[in-house]
């Protein structure tokens, strides 16, 4: 069994390093600033690369080859193993912060979900805000580089769907899969630096560019201020720019690569790229029209407040500019729906995708046809290439499964006390990786502080449920998967 677990934990020890190194940075911010945190930082940072070590250590380097049972296990293990560990400096080094909480917002971190259990960011250590940050940015790169060097394998109808000159999303990823994650880790990177530079120019201070920066590309929505985006409501520029790097953030990654290599139109060719700009452009235009003549504000800044808000929930992002829960009962009931779609497949965006929505209207007029036409032989098909039966099932199962577990963590929030409005929106937001809920608790201008302590470890496992899609989690609960 050792000789099984070995490169699981060798690679854990691994990642727990990196972790380990990306602490010194805050730590460093926090020695620098003269904050009286820095020893318990410098704990949690010392608990985590001595782990790694041991891993690293024990299990020795050999040359290990992963198969499909060791690769689901190291997905899931990695994931919860770092999102504890990343809750180490946040525990010991904010003592007014309960393990519990500590864990929550490390995990919203990681997962890029953006829901937070804080409250006085505005006067928190610059080291804490920018561990989060660090967390989101992470985790941003953490599930695109996951979704295209380890989804293909497990047949989740996820990047197995896209094809690119850059690499075939099909039976011949696996040679290629390492320098196209290098090639989008440094589009990432090149992303994030411009996103910086841009908030800079516009007004915003080093730090917060920084900072911002990494939350916005990652689609993670952690904000230096209690206020989030609120700060900025009077620059347009900022919000702007937050705009086009969030849309950035939930675009197929792989396409940037095709964009790079000169195949411009790639990008904007793709039925799931339009698909999802698309949607944002209709929410937002019904969105303007309902509030235009409610929200008293200058329609060129109502309509910024609009696209900011719409495609900060569309992707997943999270970030507020206005608490738009007091536009109305049609604003509350349309970002309760986007909170499900999410961006697209291959992106830092959580969510159902689009692209499973699309195809979703694909089989839907299959089966109109075959209403009308019944001995008709109906070919579908979507971005022009045939959808197999494999991945339509596969779409099915993960859709139903999204569902059902929003429905469950719902029901059981509900069953801890919390109200219908919070425990749905807050079910939803988790599994969705979205952030922030609806209504007064946990709505854009709440947090999850005083949600009970059960419930944020329920909340917890959905945001991890969401950003491994479901399925990856799910398959270690069955029989099959232990009958090593």
């Amino acid at each position: 069994m050792l000789e099984r677990a070995a490169p699981v934990l060798f690679v854990q020890g691994f990642l727990l390093l990196i972790l380990a190194i990306a602490m010194l940075v805050p730590l460093w911010l926090i020695v620098a600033d003269g904050g009286s945190s820095w020893q318990g930082f410098a704990t949690g940072t010392s608990l985590t690369a001595a782990t790694g070590l041991l891993l690293v250590l024990i299990c020795g380097r050999r040359d290990y080859s992963l198969t499909i049972r060791q690769m689901f296990a190291l997905t899931c293990s990695s994931w919860g193993s770092v999102c504890l560990f990343a809750a180490l400096p946040l525990y010991f080094g904010m003592p007014e912060l309960s393990f519990t909480d500590a864990v929550f917002e490390a995990v919203s971190g990681v997962t890029a979900t953006g829901g937070t259990v804080l409250t006085g960011l505005d006067t928190l250590p610059r080291g804490i805000l920018l561990w989060r940050g660090l967390l989101q940015w992470l985790g941003g790169i953490g599930i695109v580089v996951f979704a295209i060097a380890i989804l293909p394998f497990l047949s989740i109808g996820g990047m197995r769907l896209f094809k690119t000159e850059s690499s075939d999303w099909s039976d011949k990823v696996a040679p290629r899969s390492g320098s196209v994650a290098k090639s989008v880790g440094s589009i990432y990177v090149a992303l994030t630096l411009l996103c910086g530079a841009s908030y800079w120019l516009a007004g915003m201070q080093g730090f917060d560019a920084v900072v911002h920066a990494m939350t916005t590309v990652a689609t993670g929505g952690y904000a230096n201020y209690d206020a989030s985006y609120g700060v900025y409501a009077d620059n347009l520029s900022v919000l702007w720019i937050g705009i086009v790097f969030m849309i950035a953030g939930a675009l197929p990654f792989t396409l940037y690569v095709a964009l790079v290599k000169n195949r411009r139109t790639d990008l904007f060719r793709d039925q799931q790229v339009r698909g999802f700009i698309g949607t944002a452009a209709v929410a937002v235009v019904l969105l303007f029209a309902a509030v235009l003549f409610v929200i008293p504000l200058e329609p060129f800044a109502l309509f910024t407040h609009t696209a900011f808000n719409v495609i900060s929930i569309l992707s997943t992002t999270g970030y507020a500019s206005v608490d738009y829960t007091e536009w109305g009962a049609f604003a509350i009931a349309l970002f309760f729906f986007i909170t499900f779609i999410g961006g697209c497949s291959g992106s830092t965006s959580g969510g159902l995708k689009i692209f499973r929505l699309q195809i979703a209207m694909v089989l839907l007029n299959h089966q109109l046809k075959q209403l009308l036409h019944g001995q008709g032989v109906f070919t579908q098909k979507y971005n022009n290439r045939r959808l197999s039966d494999e991945l339509i099932s596969s779409i099915t199962a993960f859709s139903f499964f999204f569902l059902s577990t929003i429905a469950v963590l719902a029901l059981a929030l509900s069953a801890l006390g919390l109200d219908l409005q919070t425990a749905i929106s807050g079910a939803a937001s988790a599994v969705a990786n979205v952030g922030p809920g609806l209504g007064p608790i946990i709505g854009p201008a709440g947090t999850f502080a005083s949600v009970p302590d059960a419930a944020k470890w329920l909340l917890s496992i959905g945001m991890l449920l969401g950003r491994l899609e479901i399925m990856t989690l799910l398959v270690l609960l069955t029989p099959a998967f232990w009958r090593w």
